[in-house]
């Protein structure tokens, strides 16, 4: 796989430098500023890439959506008000990527809805990822996929099933795809970090494999790479006692750079004790899972006996109702009984089965 001009080579095939992405996400606090900033200084700690978030709240949010625990956590009380004051416009993103190639890094970013894929890629980014909730999202997959740029896929708080259908999703971007064990929750305890899901996906997956680390720890880089990871995605933030979601689960500039420092001297060392290759969906990553993953979602009130087509349905958060997947086999179904607008579908609001 090749970001810009980097080859991400597999740690099963040889001694690579690990490719450390630093996550700034939402943590600008919705300041064009402050993400430069934070560009600066994720470049200061020798970070490969930085990487962003593209989201539009009302894209995102239906209006069942709820906050997941440590959201709640860091104070937020409101789900929309909450991504609203975080997000930036998406022309705002011009001088942030032309900000990180200035400063010799990539530019990454994560798209949270099928329809601003196509805005994103007509900006300089040089690689998509996708959020871990996502791995079930296929019109945003396909959308990504069809994009022609590298893919990172994310696999927090999903099964081994589930990550392998994705890949088998991604035909056309098998040659440009990185796949990233992860744990869905913020932060994670290091005893909880599940380093065996490197190996379980590599041993399905012949490309590059990775760890989206949630941990507060900087010595999960040494351990990461010595158990297989070749790509590194960590949070960064300009301050961790900052309020916003994210923060406290992020590392600040010196520790970033103990970070980096620690992923490239463990590269081509191997733990004392290997793990067990284990992918698995952790009980502190359930709440993550059905608040952060999407599902059908109606655009509009729709009457009983109504047959579904493509416009009466989006894909939005919570995910409680049908996944994302399901969008082919829905269409055309009628509907069992009256829904109202912005609601997240059910299999019983459907009058046929899907099966």
């Amino acid at each position: 796989m090749r970001i810009g001009n980097r080859e991400i080579v597999p740690s099963a095939l040889g001694v690579g430098v690990p490719y450390v992405i630093a996550e700034i996400g939402v943590n600008h606090d919705g300041s064009v500023e402050k993400a430069i900033e934070l560009v600066d200084a994720a470049a200061r700690a020798g970070a490969d890439a930085v990487k962003f978030q593209i989201f539009d709240a009302d894209l995102l949010m239906s209006r069942a959506s709820k906050l997941a625990a440590y959201q709640k956590s860091a104070g937020e009380t409101d789900p929309l008000a909450m991504l609203r004051r975080l997000q930036l416009p998406l022309e705002s993103m011009r001088p942030i990527i032309d900000r990180a190639h200035a400063q010799g890094v990539h530019a990454i970013v994560t798209v949270f809805s099928e329809s601003l894929v196509a805005p994103a890629a007509a900006l300089a980014w040089d690689a998509f990822k996708t959020a871990s909730p996502d791995i079930i999202h296929l019109p945003l997959l396909r959308a990504l996929e069809a994009s022609g740029k590298p893919l990172i896929l994310s696999t927090g708080a999903s099964t081994l099933d589930e990550v392998w259908q994705a890949i088998a999703w991604l035909p056309r971007a098998r040659q440009r795809l990185a796949v990233l064990q992860c744990v869905s929750s913020y932060p994670t305890p290091l005893a909880s970090a599940e380093l065996g899901g490197i190996a379980a996906i590599a041993g399905m997956f012949m490309g590059p494999v990775g760890y989206s680390d949630h941990t507060p720890d900087v010595e999960t880089a040494r351990l990461a790479v010595q158990h297989g990871a070749c790509i590194l995605e960590k949070h960064f933030t300009h301050s961790r006692s900052a309020i916003g979601p994210d923060h406290a689960a992020s590392l600040e500039e010196s520790d970033l750079a103990q970070y980096v420092a620690l992923a490239r001297a463990a590269a081509g060392t191997r733990p004392a004790e290997p793990l067990v290759a284990e992918k698995r969906v952790l009980p502190i990553e359930e709440d993550v899972r059905r608040v952060s993953r999407q599902s059908l979602v109606t655009t509009r009130a729709l009457a009983p006996g109504e047959r579904l087509i493509r416009g009466d349905l989006t894909c939005k958060r919570p995910g409680t109702g049908i996944p994302p997947f399901e969008l082919d086999r829905v269409l055309g179904k009628p509907l069992a009984h009256a829904v109202e607008a912005d609601t997240p579908l059910q299999s019983s609001d459907l009058a046929e089965p899907l099966c």
